[in-house]
């Protein structure tokens, strides 16, 4: 048996299985450089074949092997590259040229963009909550007054739909890590205005480190040995699981991705407009970079063209060069626009060579496995009119740790219609700098040591670390530093206003 190398998507139908891109390929037709690396090829090759024959509904089989036939792509490019020491050559990393890179300012303003009811709005909801001490999706986490990421997202589509009278779909793009548990999810969003399509990513194989071959033994073996290649995934599961083609049979044309715990991340009815009137089939939303965002994917242009440059791409010997502020000013906030046209053509005429990303883990057991991921941006570079927009901060609202999640429970923010805006009062257009604990880090223990959110409206720094509870109402102004030592507790009392202070473990409050 060959693996022809033709995507698929978990759950997808017995018709969606047969749905195969323009020029698919066999394992058997690519060349590969150098004897050790045909070597692993083969070898993988027949692993990959083995697992394949494990699969007795044959329905279920093609699914598995056009899987298996699109990680193998992914494994020979990786090898190629390999053998090759093929490496970004830093002297062609430049800035991208202007043109490239349009400022939303420059962009005109409408209150209803005539093309709303071509959109459709994705999220990327593979992620487990697990380094916020969470079960399950990280979507299920509660982030506001109560609502979860999900909660937020379809309050944002379900008011949209009713106050512009249009119908635009929500979509999640779920991993096998969260589908069972979105799916139960979303029922209670049954009677809402709003139509909620879900589909599977990949499921690819670990790769032990040692022999290069997959770790799972068998198809439906230890869920450990299996993992989400990332979300450049996307243009392959979507095209595989027929919703694509379901979408524009429906009369969609452009798709609005983003991380789902991006709550910066709303429809903008100006940046769809600017989307139609320039033709761009690909639009990356960018911001200005902070010392904070050093490790965020930049675009850069390279050989002519525009790029996605990720840090894991970088030389290790150019990397303090990428983190710079001075050279790369912007980052990739991952809010993407694209046209459902153009992604299938790409797909179909398997244009898409999306860079790389080697992600070396250990397991549990301590056995040192390789993962190898793609970024959706990636894809900016073979979509026609492709360019950045320079968009506001507040645009990108993402919460990967409870610090994160400290700010957007705060009163720097207000919430209305599922949507995150900016307190005008204020003074600073920046949002503080907060640093918290060990002692924090898990969701709950965050809850259980405050009240209720202090009032941060003055805050510029905030670092707290060991055990520290807050009471009710705490003002927080300028730098504020509470360190509670070893073995010691301190209690912030309710009503306290801590204005460019340092707390240190026995209470004693000195001027910062």
């Amino acid at each position: 048996m060959t693996i022809a190398a033709v995507p698929a998507v978990d759950g997808a139908s017995s018709s969606a299985a047969a749905r195969q891109p323009h020029h698919p390929h066999t394992l058997s037709t690519l060349d590969f450089q150098g004897a050790s690396s045909a070597a692993a090829a083969n070898a993988m090759r027949t692993e990959l074949n083995r697992l394949i024959s494990q699969v007795l509904n044959e329905d279920e089989r093609k699914l598995f092997q056009n899987e298996m036939g699109n990680f193998f792509m992914l494994f020979s490019r990786w090898l190629g590259e390999k053998s090759k020491g093929t490496k970004i050559n830093w002297d062609k990393v430049k800035s991208p040229p202007q043109d490239q890179i349009v400022p939303y300012d420059s962009i005109a303003k409408v209150e209803t963009s005539p093309h709303l009811n071509k959109l459709a709005v994705l999220k990327l909801n593979g992620g487990l909550g697990t380094t916020m001490g969470c079960v399950g999706p990280k979507s299920a986490i509660e982030v506001r007054d109560g609502m979860t990421f999900l909660d937020l997202s379809v309050r944002q589509i379900e008011f949209l739909n009713k106050a512009k009278n249009v119908s635009v779909p929500f979509i999640l793009m779920n991993s096998f890590n969260t589908d069972d548990e979105t799916k139960r999810i979303v029922q209670k969003y049954a009677t809402h205005n709003i139509e909620i399509l879900t589909f599977n990513q990949s499921r690819y194989p670990r790769i032990k480190k040692d022999s290069l071959l997959p770790a799972p033994r068998s198809p439906s073996g230890d869920i450990a040995d299996w993992y989400p290649p990332g979300h450049g995934d996307l243009f392959d599961s979507l095209y595989n699981s027929g919703l694509l083609d379901q979408l524009i049979a429906d009369g969609k044309e452009y798709l609005f991705v983003s991380n789902v715990d991006n709550l910066g991340a709303t429809v903008d009815e100006a940046i769809l407009n600017h989307m139609v009137d320039t033709g761009a089939e690909f639009l990356m939303e960018v911001t200005d970079k902070t010392k904070a965002d050093i490790k965020g994917g930049t675009l850069i242009d390279y050989e002519g063209s525009i790029r996605l440059l990720e840090i894991a791409q970088v030389p290790s010997e150019h990397v303090e060069d990428f983190k710079s502020i001075k050279k790369f000013k912007i980052f990739n906030t991952n809010n993407l626009w694209v046209n459902l046209k153009a992604v299938k053509r790409v797909v179909e005429n398997r244009e898409l060579s999306l860079e790389v990303i080697v992600n070396n883990k250990t397991t549990d057991s301590g056995e040192k496995v390789i993962q190898l991921e793609t970024a959706v941006g990636a894809g900016i570079k073979h979509f026609h009119n492709a360019h950045g927009v320079n968009v506001p901060r507040s645009r990108f609202l993402p919460v990967k740790s409870t610090s994160d999640l400290f700010l957007v429970t705060s009163d720097l923010y207000a919430l209305n219609h599922g949507e995150l805006s900016f307190n005008p009062k204020r003074m600073f257009n920046t949002v503080p700098l907060v640093k918290l604990g060990d002692h924090f880090k898990k969701v709950n223990n965050f809850l259980a040591r405050f009240n209720n959110p202090p009032h941060i409206l003055e805050l510029d720094h905030l670092t707290v670390t060991g055990d520290v509870s807050f009471g009710s109402d705490v003002v927080l102004k300028g730098t504020v530093i509470i360190v509670a030592n070893a073995g010691s507790h301190i209690d912030i009392p309710s009503g306290s206003i801590l204005e460019n202070k340092v707390v240190s473990g026995n209470l004693h409050i000195l001027d910062h």
